[in-house]
């Protein structure tokens, strides 16, 4: 049997006790302001397939656009940008804002679209695979991140 990587082991784990994630998620809102702020970013390829990552700490939906939280006092194009170099190695030309929304408790989320300007390199410990997804081939995704993903292909399509 094939030795499992610190990816592999670690999402065992966070899909084996349920109750980890959340907790981590409340140890972390109690250090934070009253409202945390997440990036995302869509990226589409020449071919025009979008970049899906799979994450290791999303135990129920694996898969989704890359991203994270912003910093304090950081903008959040700079923290996409920023994001994307620490978990793929991507360097990216933040395009313009997709979309913003709620989409948790005390939680906002911000949609980019990116343009990549070299190929994905090494991933970080938080993701542990991607792949260029057709549009009519995506999995099961968060509802703001498939959203995000259609506004950003009717921006792409032309009139």
């Amino acid at each position: 049997m094939a030795k499992r990587t610190f990816q592999q082991r670690v999402a065992y784990w966070v899909r084996r006790i349920p109750g980890l994630m959340p907790a981590t998620f409340y140890l972390y809102r109690f250090v934070q302001p009253r409202y945390s702020v997440g990036v995302i970013g869509v990226i589409f390829n020449a071919e025009g397939r979008v970049l899906l990552v799979e994450h290791v700490f999303h135990p129920h939906l694996p898969w989704g656009l890359p991203g994270g939280w912003i910093g304090r006092d950081e903008d959040p194009a700079h923290a996409i940008a920023r994001e994307l170099r620490e978990e793929l190695a991507l360097r990216v030309q933040v395009q313009s804002v997709l979309r913003v929304e709620k989409t948790f408790r005390n939680h906002l989320d911000i949609a980019f679209l990116c343009q990549p300007e070299n190929e994905i390199g090494p991933l970080s410990f938080e993701l542990s695979g991607y792949a260029w997804y057709d549009i009519t081939e995506i999995p099961r995704l968060h509802r703001f991140h498939y959203e995000a993903i259609m506004h950003a292909r009717a921006l792409r399509s032309p009139v």
